[in-house]
């Protein structure tokens, strides 16, 4: 399965960037390195990439607790390979409104695999949204769509008060992307989300 194969390079990448700083700074999203030497390429790469262990853990196990699932729903739509281009493209989608605002700030960095792990869990909810979810550090299980409404309320806030080193316009765009994906992909989902959600 694809989502076991991204989660295996990102582990092996991040890795090898926690002891490479040559590597790290070849792949984190520095928007210089984009307007003036056209290394478009960090608008992938940072998303394999992350500050520390702890990052590192918390996207993949958030992806392997829901990516597999998505890729089961997704695929037979799109196919398997889809599934995999639909988790690369959000990384990139989640990260232009962020390149565009820093486009001339040398001083601004970011890196993490969160905005495409943001498009999984979406799509996840969309097909699930009773489903009971455990998010570290809350102990107890919230539904999918009540996660839903405080992640994007507390991202957005998060995201007009600014100071964080967290991208949380990154949540907002990739977990945006992966709802607009599956219901222009597949509309009737957005018939199943109700009834699941109201019926």
């Amino acid at each position: 399965m694809f989502t076991l194969a991204i989660i295996a390079v990102t582990v092996l990448v991040s890795w090898r960037a926690f002891n490479d700083p040559r590597l790290l700074g070849r792949l984190i999203l520095w928007p210089p390195a984009l307007t003036r030497h056209r290394q478009y390429d960090r608008l992938l790469g940072y998303g394999f990439i992350h500050a520390d262990w702890t990052h590192l853990l918390f996207n993949m196990i958030t992806l392997w607790s829901f990516g597999m699932q998505v890729e089961r729903v997704l695929s037979p739509w799109i196919t398997p390979v889809g599934y995999l281009l639909f988790y690369l493209s959000a990384i990139v989608v989640s990260i232009l409104p962020t390149y565009l605002a820093h486009q001339r700030d040398p001083n601004y960095r970011s890196l993490g695999a969160s905005g495409g792990v943001s498009a999984v869990l979406f799509a996840f909810i969309l097909f699930d949204p009773w489903s009971k979810l455990i998010i570290f550090p809350i102990p107890l299980p919230i539904p999918a769509f009540l996660f839903a409404l405080l992640y994007v309320g507390y991202s957005l806030w998060m995201d007009r008060r600014g100071g964080s080193s967290v991208n949380h316009s990154a949540h907002l765009w990739g977990a945006a992307y992966g709802v607009l994906f599956v219901v222009l992909l597949q509309p009737a989902v957005v018939g199943h989300f109700a009834s699941a959600l109201f019926g």
